[in-house]
């Protein structure tokens, strides 16, 4: 069963461009990791949300535990205003199944 993931991240003022320029190249390297379905970055004024979607559990740890992340998380940990905000979540299917799940 496919698992959605939702981080937030918020920057600093004065990083929002440095920590922009981290998590876009992050993007390009975990798009190549095995079970990634969806990695999508978004922004709003100084908050950063992945929308994550994973093949499976086990797709989510080989991704928890992959080079891309460790070195995205120490090169932005200096330009964070607190702690990274993550959620794991379980499709709960409903209505149209059209519009009620990520489709891919």
């Amino acid at each position: 069963m496919p698992v959605v993931v939702v981080a937030t991240l918020t920057v600093k003022p004065e990083s929002v461009d440095t920590v922009r320029d981290i998590l876009t190249t992050a993007v390009e390297e975990v798009h190549g990791e095995p079970g990634c379905d969806l990695y999508s970055l978004h922004q709003t004024g100084e908050t950063f949300v992945f929308v994550e979607q994973w093949a499976d559990d086990e797709a989510l740890k080989a991704h928890s535990a992959a080079p891309a992340v460790a070195k995205m998380f120490e090169a932005a940990r200096e330009h964070l205003a607190g702690p990274a905000d993550i959620k794991m979540l379980q499709p709960i299917p409903a209505g149209d199944p059209s519009k009620g799940q990520i489709r891919l």
